[in-house]
């Protein structure tokens, strides 16, 4: 180790203990302290470890907490960033906080924005990459889907040897030969037919011949098994396969992959797809199947900010992350199988983080809320005129609607909503806002 990674080191882990001491805590600014004094860092923290990099627009930060849960089941030591502070400095401080096991593997299963994936493997060359989805999201930061798995792959070939488990369902995850062993996960739970995409639905295009790629059955989205009638090319052969699902709730998925039975206290179609590639990662790493089974069926350990259920007076409070016309519209169906009568709060900021430009929510299909047992509505964010306006056009009368221009309002009103169960929809900086205020307020014990 040279000099100046000592100090880095050093600076990191002091500026760390302060924040976590005396302020309400932090993940990036020590990563930021270390790499400015030694932009290398990564090199020396890395090393020692076998990583796996899980990367994609949706579904990262679960696919990771579940994939650790699946490895911890055999490995002594897995690392990982859980908070989902997943651009580089954040990684930095997600090894500068761990202290390796001296026995056995460490492992690091790190949750890796799109855009730093080259960050990462330019210092550490991963084991293995897991890729989940790619769909249109903050298109300030990407551009279209090709240009983020462009930002994807200008990492992935700095490291040629890693094994890619890939998302087999969704075409452009074929649409590049690779020199990386690739093996792919997918759905094989519905019979064939014959059908297309919706013509607003993104990444339907064959890559070798431009012609509409045409389904023999679609999970959702572009996702499915796919061919191209033209040319022939289509979805290759999945060495882990979802045969069956029987049954979804808000709260819970039950299903079988490879012939055996799991379940999942998560609910939503695309969280299956979450579970799958952490399956694959478990059997990509020797994990009994009985232990993936006994790990995806743990209902205790917490998500941060995904489908995280949080009590607030009585009320239980279900907060789901959004960011893209995709996830959201997943994220309505699966409240769509919800029961009991219910409140909505759409939670609505455009920093950085969650993307400026809003106009992703008309994409949203809001109007099917109309037609659930929702009995009161509620607005709030930094954006919270834009959420507000949509759901207005989507047919929410005003006095079913109560709109508050400040995030703390919103908090304090939540426990005087109609029902005892509410759902919360909200971007990713708004999602740290809400939490920290209900840290504020007691209601958990961490906040950010």
């Amino acid at each position: 180790m040279s000099f100046k990674s000592s100090i880095a080191k050093m600076a990191g882990k002091s500026s760390y203990w302060f924040l976590h001491t005396f302020r309400s805590g932090g993940s990036s600014l020590p990563g930021k302290i270390t790499t400015k004094i030694d932009p290398t860092i990564l090199k020396d923290l890395g090393k020692d470890y076998d990583v796996i990099v899980i990367t994609g627009t949706n579904g990262k930060t679960l696919t990771t907490a579940l994939t650790v849960k699946v490895l911890r089941q055999k490995f002594n030591h897995v690392l990982t960033n859980p908070t989902g502070s997943n651009m580089e400095q954040g990684i930095v401080t997600t090894f500068l906080t761990d202290h390796k096991s001296k026995k056995g593997k460490n492992i690091a299963i790190l949750e890796v924005d799109e855009a730093n994936v080259i960050k990462v493997t330019q210092y550490i060359k991963p084991l293995a990459f897991v890729f989940t989805n790619i769909f249109r999201d903050q298109m300030d930061r990407y551009g279209e889907i090709y240009t983020t798995y462009r930002k994807i792959l200008d990492g992935v070939k700095l490291a040629p040897e890693a094994t890619i488990i890939a998302n087999g369902d969704m075409p452009i995850f074929n649409s590049v030969d690779l020199p990386n062993p690739v093996v792919y996960y997918g759905f094989n739970n519905q019979p064939d037919g014959e059908m297309k995409a919706d013509p607003n639905t993104d990444g339907v295009v064959c890559p070798r011949c431009e012609h509409i790629i045409h389904y023999k059955f679609i999970s959702y989205s572009n996702q499915g098994k796919y061919y191209c009638p033209n040319c022939g090319w289509e979805r290759p052969e999945l060495t882990y396969q979802l045969t069956q699902i029987t049954k979804l709730t808000p709260n819970l998925s039950k299903f079988f992959i490879d012939a055996s039975n799991f379940t999942l206290h998560i609910g939503g179609l695309y969280n299956v797809y979450n579970a799958l590639a952490a399956y694959s990662v478990g059997k990509f790493m020797g994990v009994p199947t009985s232990s993936i089974q006994k790990a995806l069926n743990d209902p205790d350990e917490r998500v941060f900010g995904r489908q995280e259920q949080i009590n607030v007076d009585g009320k239980e409070i279900t907060i789901v992350l959004v960011k893209n016309p995709v996830g959201l519209n997943q994220v309505i169906d699966m409240v769509g199988t919800e029961s009991e009568p219910f409140s909505f709060v759409g939670l609505l900021n455009a920093n950085y983080a969650d993307g400026i430009d809003t106009s992703w929510i008309w994409d949203g299909n809001f109007e099917k809320l109309t037609q659930m047992p929702i009995q009161q509505y509620m607005t709030g964010g930094e954006r919270y005129k834009d959420i507000t306006f949509r759901l207005k056009v989507a047919g929410v009368e005003d006095n079913q609607l109560w709109t508050y221009d400040n995030l703390k309002d919103a908090v304090s009103n939540i426990k005087n909503l109609p029902t005892k169960r509410v759902y919360v929809f909200a971007t990713y900086t708004a999602m740290l806002q809400l939490r920290k205020q209900l840290a504020t307020e007691g209601y958990i014990k961490e906040g950010i």
